[in-house]
């Protein structure tokens, strides 16, 4: 698997970080990891273009990690769209036809994929579910603490393990779905002492990747105050393991 941060910051804006959103690729296969603004001109710049994302995972609603799911619908009617073999799996936790009914309603056809191009996945955000949408790529959802509809995700492929927290609050059942994972991209939204509920400091999400012993930590999500902290070293006071942090554009291998 092969890891590129389209996205590392949070709502605010920031000329150093965009809204949260990563690329995972697998063999032939491209997963989409949350849309915060920006995002499909991002994927320009890794090289990818939206109509070749196989799988659309959201981990919540927030506007910044959905933020770009409108113009990634409204791209999709582009007249001059190369024809898909395949549908586009569209993932995410209870609410998802809410907000694209809510959606449609203000855009009407306009967001209207062409026929069989998406395949809708609302999945139960209280419970671990298992999806085998593309071949040899196994998908576990798990909740995690933020929102009521928000969703942690374990990609399993070739061997590898990757999980992604999106935002959350510490969590055991974030703990469990990381349990080995080869790679776990986890929420640090504000330095020590500056915590937010529904969010992790560095040494909550040292403390979740040391629990599940997971093999690296990549730190991501970073709120402003975090770029005149010692992220590492207070990360590094509970995981044992390799911590990176996150940098837009950054490529990662497994």
């Amino acid at each position: 698997m092969e890891v590129t941060i389209l996205g590392s910051g949070t709502g605010i804006p920031s000329l150093k970080r965009a809204h949260p959103s990563i690329l995972v690729k697998s063999g032939s296969f491209k997963l989409l990891l949350d849309t915060g603004s920006g995002t499909l001109r991002r994927l320009l710049k890794a090289d990818t273009e939206y109509y070749q994302i196989d799988l659309l995972f959201y981990s919540h609603f927030h506007p910044d990690h959905v933020a770009d799911l409108v113009p990634f619908l409204f791209a999709l009617r582009y007249w001059a769209l190369p024809k898909r073999e395949t549908p586009i799996h569209l993932v995410a936790g209870e609410g998802l036809s809410g907000l694209y009914l809510a959606l449609n309603k203000a855009f009407g056809h306009w967001i209207e994929p062409p026929e069989g191009l998406l395949r809708f996945y609302e999945l139960p955000s209280d419970t671990t579910t298992y999806l085998r949408p593309l071949p040899g790529i196994i998908v576990r959802t798990g909740p995690v603490n933020h929102n009521p509809e928000s969703l942690a995700i374990r990609i399993e492929t070739h061997g590898k393990v990757l999980v992604y927290s999106g935002d959350t609050d510490f969590s055991e059942d974030l703990v469990n779905l990381a349990r080995g994972a080869d790679m776990l991209i986890c929420e640090s939204s504000t330095p020590e002492g500056m915590k937010i509920t529904g969010h992790l400091t560095p040494s909550l999400a040292g403390r979740i990747a040391q629990e599940a012993r997971v093999k690296k930590l990549l730190l991501t999500h970073f709120y402003p105050p975090c770029e005149e902290a010692d992220i590492l070293e207070s990360c590094g006071q509970e995981f044992s393991g390799e911590i990176i942090l996150a940098q837009d554009l950054a490529t990662y291998q497994l």
